[in-house]
């Protein structure tokens, strides 16, 4: 079954943030995934706000997961890593 990987961000460090992204795109790709919402408008019902949201969707959970723990995906995230507050979740879509 397909899957969402969500992530909530504040951006800390936009230059090495911009490090970060232009790694995990590519790397989010390589594994299936495809961006279906970018840090576009958003409604915060409830908990904590983040100006960033991003979602994409990939072929499975577990192409999802081997994504975020790929070579490729923790290079981008060192760049993350001090540059950002995030949370991020894999949800798989039950339709």
């Amino acid at each position: 079954m397909p899957a969402l990987w969500i992530a909530h961000v504040t951006v800390t460090d936009t230059e090495a943030y911009g490090r970060y992204a232009a790694l995990a795109g590519p790397a989010i790709a390589k594994h299936g995934g495809v961006f279906i919402a970018r840090g576009g408008r958003f409604v915060q019902l409830e908990g904590k706000e983040r100006p960033r949201n991003v979602v994409a969707r990939f072929p499975s959970v577990e192409d999802a997961e081997a994504c975020y723990h790929s070579p490729e995906y923790l290079a981008a995230l060192d760049h993350a890593r001090g540059a950002s507050e995030r949370e991020l979740v894999i949800v798989e879509i039950t339709e």
